[in-house]
């Protein structure tokens, strides 16, 4: 088979598509800050195994979840903060000492480490970094004589022991490698987003550079993937609502939904559609028998995605209906019957505010001659024409359930510079 066939669909030409792949952009993990996560992580585990607790005692050190298949976005509700998760699996003594000793030994041995302040989680420990990256670090225990890694993760929420305390079933990596497989690279999209990450960099440096180093790393290699982080966005969002409680719906379900439902070819807005309905159709089947959502890791039935959360019907369906309305939205943009003097406002409630602002920003000064040769013209409503598309736009009332409905003749944000 010949590798070098283009694969996949551009998402930065499509007028709708390109929105989202700029929202995408924007809140993704920077090549930059890749590198220093990646340098990070590996100082730590230098850093552990120097210390007596645990010298010679870990066994692997590898990123899973989103840093582990390239979908690292920024936090709930924030635009320059990371999550890196990380598992340390750790042998020898180890193997004997309860979820909650493992877990205040790591702990122990971070304390005081470059200054940095750790946190205790239930199933990890955080380093907090001053740029706002945060490192999760979680112990688990390998079962021998079963697949590459399959193993048991530590559970205690502490300070004291507790009856729930528990190891818990996982296998990150071959979820990962399921992943990966499912959602094979287009080369397409991977090279929109490398090209789209230079482009960046060179704007950024404000003078002429040399070209980036292969080694840089460009995460995006699917559409599902740039699915997956707009996804993501979107619950983060949500669930930074301060009248929301309990735990956000966890990536690494949203992250087999997208992979469940990868195809080949598939535009940015379809694929966001469809990993959404998938999620939505599932959770329905569950309410209708009184269940909750139960999801598993593919690859290992006793790792289960779905163990703490949804913690109840009505909190699962709850979820079912942020994802009806985000379809509802994306759907009517299809239709080129929404009002284009609502849209900036329907993206940043869904998206978020200042993300949303600044590539609208972006992408009015990329169609700047646009804009000059319509010498400026608005709209009745004072929305800033640009290539035929309102790109800014006061606030309009409008009705909850339909925030974007109007017929409109107008073409959604131009064509790509």
């Amino acid at each position: 088979m010949n590798m070098n066939i283009a694969t996949g669909i551009n998402p930065f030409l499509d007028p709708i598509d390109r929105i989202l792949a700029e929202i995408a952009f924007s809140i993704q993990l920077p090549p930059s800050l890749h590198a220093k996560a990646v340098s990070r992580y590996e100082a730590v585990r230098k850093h552990l195994e120097a210390t007596t607790s645990f010298f010679d005692d870990i066994e692997h050190f590898y990123p899973q979840g989103s840093m582990a298949i390239d979908a690292t976005i920024s936090t709930r509700g924030t635009d320059d903060e990371y999550d890196i998760d990380i598992i340390a699996q750790v042998g020898g003594r180890f193997r004997t000492l309860s979820p909650l000793d493992v877990l205040l030994t790591l702990e122990r041995g971070l304390a005081g480490y470059r200054g940095l302040k750790v946190t205790r989680q239930t199933r990890c420990v955080t380093l907090h970094y001053a740029d706002n990256m945060h490192l999760d670090i979680s112990p688990v225990i390998r079962d021998y004589n079963y697949p590459d890694r399959q193993s048991h993760i530590m559970h205690a929420k502490g300070p004291q022991p507790s009856a729930d305390d528990c190891r818990v079933p996982t296998n990150a990596y071959a979820f990962v490698e399921w992943y990966k497989r499912n959602t094979p690279n287009e080369t397409v999209v991977r090279d929109a987003f490398q090209k789209r990450w230079q482009d960046a960099m060179r704007f950024a440096a404000d003078a002429e550079v040399d070209d980036v180093p292969d080694q840089t790393h460009f995460g995006v290699k699917s559409m599902a993937t740039l699915a997956l982080q707009l996804l993501k966005r979107y619950r983060n969002i949500r669930y930074d609502d301060p009248r929301r409680t309990g735990r956000m719906p966890p990536s690494v379900m949203l992250a087999y939904y997208a992979a469940k439902t990868s195809r080949p070819g598939q535009k940015l807005t379809e694929a966001l559609i469809t990993v959404c309905n998938a999620i939505i159709v599932d959770i329905a089947h569950s309410s209708a028998r009184g269940l909750r959502l139960h999801v598993a890791n593919p690859e290992y039935g006793e790792d289960v995605f779905t163990d703490r959360w949804p913690e109840s019907v009505q909190q699962q369906n709850l979820f079912a209906s942020d994802l009806r309305e985000l379809v509802g939205g994306l759907e009517l943009l299809l239709t080129e019957k929404a009002d284009l003097t609502t849209i900036p406002d329907w993206l940043r409630e869904m998206f978020g505010g200042r993300v949303v602002t600044s590539v609208i920003d972006r992408m009015v000064a990329a169609n700047g001659s646009a804009i000059k040769s319509l010498a400026q013209q608005y709209t009745p409503a004072g929305g800033l024409l640009a290539g035929g598309a309102t790109l800014a736009a006061p606030v309009v009332a409008a009705a909850k359930t339909s925030p974007i409905i109007k017929p409109s003749s107008h073409t959604f944000f131009g064509d790509m510079p």
